[in-house]
């Protein structure tokens, strides 16, 4: 019945859909604006999903990428960790964290990965941005302290390394729920090799958790669009950057981040998007 849904919906229809989606709408007023059937919707976010994800695998490697930003961002699925019972949190419930890295230059995605924050996390995820790139970098993370084990991990001695840790003052006012403390400024630290102070930045990265925000239903804050499923999460992150790194002209570069990273030549069509469900039917096939 799956693959019979997935099978009645030609490209073009599934190029609507997933516009919708990257455009932040949800999967009910998605269904609404394409006309179908809400069930058709959710099929389709993890076929696309794992579609994106094993093509941002494959073909993002060997990116010369001179600075890199990392960040990590919050959200939920389900609930809060702290709102969760221990039932719900085995089924996946509770607090996620997506990790991000950004080539400063080309603003590509080079990794993202959906899980916990601790220093299992951060060593996979490092390893992974580490295998990702050639020659040394210059890399930027914030404060968060399994970065510094992680990278010395993936990369060795082989980078220029530094954290740059933001310092929040204390408010006067009463604690306001919804108004987060002033920055009133940053402390860059190297960590080692010899970063160049002008590029210690996470600005990009962070401009880039903005983005992931306003573009992913699941990532608005105080609202019901939450994920319910800790997969369909990471669906539709993966979806997000194959969409950001392929689809989306950046403003400031005039053209994608692959076109200006030399991971592709042209500015991919949604239906070109769509079309990688096709193309992952017909290598499960072969």
């Amino acid at each position: 019945m799956h693959n019979n849904c997935m099978n009645r919906l030609s490209t073009s229809e599934r190029a609507r859909i997933i516009a919708a989606l990257v455009e932040g709408n949800s999967l009910r007023s998605t269904s609404r604006l394409c006309n179908v059937a809400f069930n058709t919707v959710l099929k389709l976010v993890p076929e696309i999903g794992l579609a994106c994800a094993d093509y941002h695998d494959a073909h993002v490697r060997n990116v010369r990428a001179k600075r890199i930003q990392c960040d990590e961002i919050w959200q939920f699925v389900g609930a809060k960790h702290k709102n969760a019972s221990p039932e719900q949190k085995a089924q996946g419930w509770g607090d996620v964290w997506t990790w991000t890295a950004i080539d400063a230059d080309t603003k590509l995605c080079i990794s993202f990965m959906v899980g916990g924050r601790d220093s299992g996390w951060a060593m996979d995820f490092m390893e992974d941005v580490a295998n990702r790139v050639r020659g040394r970098v210059q890399l930027t993370t914030d404060g968060h302290k399994p970065y510094l084990e992680a990278v010395e991990n993936a990369f060795g001695m082989d980078i220029d390394f530094a954290t740059l840790q933001k310092i929040y003052g204390a408010s006067n006012e009463p604690e306001k729920r919804y108004s987060p403390a002033k920055c009133i400024g940053c402390e860059s630290k190297v960590v080692m090799g010899d970063p160049d102070p002008k590029h210690i930045s996470t600005s990009y990265v962070e401009r880039q958790n903005l983005t992931m925000r306003m573009s992913m239903r699941r990532f608005t804050r105080l609202t019901n669009g939450f994920s319910k499923k800790a997969e369909n999460h990471a669906h539709a992150v993966a979806l997000h950057f194959m969409h950001y790194n392929y689809c989306r002209v950046h403003k400031t570069l005039g053209t994608t981040p692959a076109m200006k990273a030399g991971l592709t030549d042209h500015v991919w069509s949604m239906e070109e998007l769509a079309g990688l469900l096709e193309s992952a039917s017909e290598r499960q096939v072969a």
